[in-house]
């Protein structure tokens, strides 16, 4: 098989993002609130006082980045950043709608990031730095905008097998031949999910006093059509199989789906999938 050329999956991924970005934006008071023990984890992480300069990067609709805003004031700022201007576009929105004053709002690649060395007191990366071409770059370019002695806090996704929320879909489209298995070698939700390779990358980034730990997360759904419905508009995957599919193909994936999702079930027939996320602190 012939290497993926980086720059070309770089510009996919971004297309991709800035295609996604209305699915997230209609759902992201629920991102909000599955994601909720993971950014609280982060920011609790990072020891932020009044005046300090926060740096989000990967924000998405921004949730994560905005506890850090409230946490900041007076005085200090949050950086909130993404690769997709649409992405910014939901952040802004939503900054505005929680009376939010001291966020900036800039585009940023995680790979090279467009600040200073040491002009940032902490940095959130929730669930970005696994799907990066270069994600070793990134870490290190993280660990040159801190300030000495200061924290990052970093989100990536447990092993598969522990967040059946995000793997279901991707297996029906697969056994159903509407989809190619992902490659291993290519950036992906699991990336950085085996045991000690979150560690490695940001020893290797020059970060100290790395500290890993899971944290557990939820997915509810009323029924199996609901969790279908959503996960098509926040997987990129997952809605590039579907848009090809007629009526009845796309039928036969929801049954498929929703068999799977019988096990899933709590005593009142919600979907209930559990999920882990990895969270880092790691010392400049």
């Amino acid at each position: 098989m012939t290497p993926a050329d980086p720059d070309q999956l770089r510009a996919d991924s971004r297309e991709a993002w800035e295609r996604t970005a209305a699915g997230w934006g209609k759902q992201a008071d629920r991102i909000r609130d599955w994601g909720l023990p993971v950014s609280v984890t982060m920011v609790d992480a990072l020891a932020l006082q009044p005046g300090d300069r926060v740096l989000e990067l990967a924000a998405g609709p921004g949730d994560t980045g905005f506890m850090a805003a409230e946490l900041v004031a007076p005085g200090g700022t949050l950086i909130c950043s993404d690769g997709a201007e649409a992405m910014l576009a939901i952040a802004r929105e939503r900054a505005a709608a929680a009376g939010l004053r001291n966020v900036e709002f800039r585009q940023l690649e995680l790979e090279w990031i467009d600040l200073d060395a040491a002009s940032v007191d902490a940095v959130l990366c929730r669930w970005g730095i696994m799907l990066l071409v270069d994600p070793a770059a990134a870490a290190l370019e993280i660990r040159r905008i801190l300030r000495p002695g200061r924290r990052a806090a970093f989100a990536v996704w447990d092993e598969a097998d522990r967040n059946p929320w995000a793997t279901i879909v991707g297996r029906t489209m697969v056994a159903l031949g509407h989809a190619e298995p992902p490659d291993p070698d290519e950036p992906g939700m699991f990336a950085l999910a085996a045991p000690g390779a979150l560690q490695e990358l940001l020893h290797g980034a020059g970060f100290a006093d790395v500290a890993v730990r899971p944290v557990t997360l939820e997915r509810r759904f009323a029924r199996p059509g609901d969790y279908v419905a959503e996960m098509s508009e926040v997987s990129m995957s997952f809605a590039a199989a579907l848009s090809g599919l007629d009526d009845r193909a796309r039928a036969e994936v929801t049954e498929r789906i929703s068999a799977q999702l019988e096990e899933y079930l709590d005593d009142e027939d919600q979907v209930v999938l559990p999920g882990s996320s990895l969270v880092a602190v790691a010392t400049a």
